[in-house]
């Protein structure tokens, strides 16, 4: 065999967000670009905003001797005090930049994040449904992810996760607002769940927070550092600046994390033998001064109401998001039932009608389906019809 087992098996059951969204690529060159409706990325389309660019310009144009070199592994220092004082804000307590350290992306950062703290077999809980990257960022690292059942509005079930709780429990993984229903877990619940794991022996609560600033209807995304002590934070700049492709962001651990001088010293460590070594020195300098700004969140609410007008004329019903830009909706029942599989059946029908989203299966909760609305309106507009026939015809 030339690859390893592992990657080949995986290869197999590969995520299922890119299968649809090279599915839609292949059906953009058959039918044409306007004719296809294509909700199956979380790519943001709007541009970063202006202050992006000219800061982008300014630092592109110094010619600063060693600004390309390596710097620290952690990041350069004065970009870790900036996201310190960012988080600082978020998270209602003080913390410094010893706390931060810079990351390629969330996800570089959550894969650092369970290098540094995962043995084999420890245990990662996660309510589902949840990002299907996670499986395998806790699976590179040997350790092994216990999904738990949110309740029925996807907030979570904290009784579910005490239950879940093990002398393997290394961590709780959450995701707020959440991918795929946008659901942003109220301050409430983020205490509660501080206290259940207070008394289980404190494993870390890790936050994954890429949509933090990216909320609807007046909602806060509530801190973690002021609700559990031994938190960790992993973010990134790909929506809330629309920079998927550069692959900047943080982690940041809480000033009273336990160990916490040796925990920062492991994400160093790890970022380093990962291969990462560094993130980007350019994009590390551009967010630095930009650590008030982000995209116009208005852009995504306007397209969440054209949405759900189209979601709701054509009888689909779903869970309104309260942050994030994803509808996650439940597969209708079908007019005569047929015995087979609904999810699937659906799938398939909306790419006939050359409609495509990503299976609720691929975020452990089959019987759903996931549209991303970070695309132009007009195509979430020119998409009504679209439903209205599938719906006719399911």
């Amino acid at each position: 065999m030339p690859i390893a087992r592992k990657i080949s098996n995986a290869l197999g059951s590969q995520s299922m967000i890119r299968k649809m969204f090279e599915e839609g690529n292949r059906l953009k060159k058959e039918h044409g670009a306007d004719n296809v409706f294509d909700f199956s990325l979380g790519n943001p389309d709007i541009e970063p905003p202006p202050a992006f660019h000219r800061v982008f310009l300014r630092l592109a144009r110094e010619d600063r001797k060693g600004s390309h070199a390596y710097m620290p592994n952690a990041g350069y220092p004065e970009v870790r005090e900036a996201l310190a004082a960012k988080a600082s804000r978020e998270h209602g307590v003080p913390i410094d930049g010893s706390h931060v350290v810079m990351a390629v992306g969330a996800a570089g950062g959550l894969n650092v994040v369970f290098k540094s703290i995962l043995d084999g077999g420890d245990e990662v809980i996660v309510p589902r449904p949840y990002f299907m990257e996670y499986r395998s960022y806790v699976d590179n690292h040997g350790g092994v992810l216990v999904e738990v059942d949110t309740r029925a509005d996807f907030s979570l079930d904290l009784d579910a996760i005490k239950a879940a709780l093990s002398p393997k429990t290394r961590a709780v993984l959450i995701n707020s607002p959440n991918n795929p229903t946008g659901r942003v877990y109220p301050a409430g619940d983020i205490e509660a769940l501080g206290t259940i794991l207070a008394a289980h022996g404190a494993p870390y609560l890790i936050s994954d927070e890429p949509y933090r600033e990216i909320s609807y209807d007046g909602i806060v995304v509530p801190p973690i550092f002021a609700s559990y002590d031994n938190s960790i934070v992993v973010s990134s700049y790909s929506k809330s600046l629309s920079l998927p492709g550069e692959r900047i962001g943080y982690v940041a651990v809480g000033p009273k994390a336990r160990d916490r001088e040796e925990l920062v010293n492991a994400l160093i460590y790890a970022t380093r033998i990962l291969g990462f070594v560094n993130a980007p020195a350019l994009m590390q300098r551009i967010v630095a001064e930009l650590t008030f700004a982000r995209v116009d969140v208005d852009v995504y609410a306007r397209r969440r109401a054209a949405f759900t007008r189209i979601l709701d004329e054509a009888g689909i019903s779903y869970a309104r998001p309260e942050g994030a830009f994803y509808l996650f909706c439940r597969v209708p029942p079908r007019k005569v039932s047929s015995g087979g599989d609904d999810e699937r059946d659906f799938v398939e029908l909306l790419k006939q009608r050359l409609v495509l989203g990503v299976p609720g299966s691929g975020f452990g909760k089959p019987g759903w389906i996931r549209f991303a609305y970070c695309v132009d309106e007009k195509i979430i507009k020119a998409a009504g019809t679209a439903f209205k026939k599938i719906m006719e015809s399911w």
